[in-house]
């Protein structure tokens, strides 16, 4: 049975939090949403790597027909970088080393910042 956890961003606790799937098996980060026919803006994904890295939580859109915001979070649970992913692209890479990767609808791009503390929360 898949996991769902709620991300909130801590510095706007007034903004609605956003209930994602936890995926932290190598299958589920290697089919991520690849496939996937779209994705509601209150849904997403949350890859979640061993330990902070640059090269580790770098991503493809190969196979993924929709852009996405794309949310890099560390260890400490503070952004580190984020992108809008365009659909068929072959690699984004964080600017600097993340343990966790936030997959979400384009419309919630302005809902983190770099440098925004970030909470998760089981669902």
């Amino acid at each position: 049975m898949p996991r769902f956890v709620l991300i909130r961003n801590s510095d706007t606790p007034s903004a609605t939090p956003i209930r994602v799937k936890y995926c932290a098996s190598f299958l589920c980060r290697l089919r991520g949403l690849t496939f996937r026919r779209g994705l509601a803006p209150d849904e997403g994904l949350l890859l979640v790597q061993g330990s902070d890295s640059r090269l580790d939580a770098s991503i493809h859109m190969l196979g993924v027909g929709f852009d996405l915001t794309v949310v890099w979070i560390d260890s400490s649970l503070t952004v580190v970088d984020k992108v809008l992913a365009r659909r068929w692209r072959p690699a984004y890479f964080p600017q600097k080393a993340a343990k966790y990767i936030l997959e979400i609808h384009p419309d919630r791009w302005d809902n983190f910042e770099i440098g925004n503390k970030v909470e998760i929360k089981d669902a």
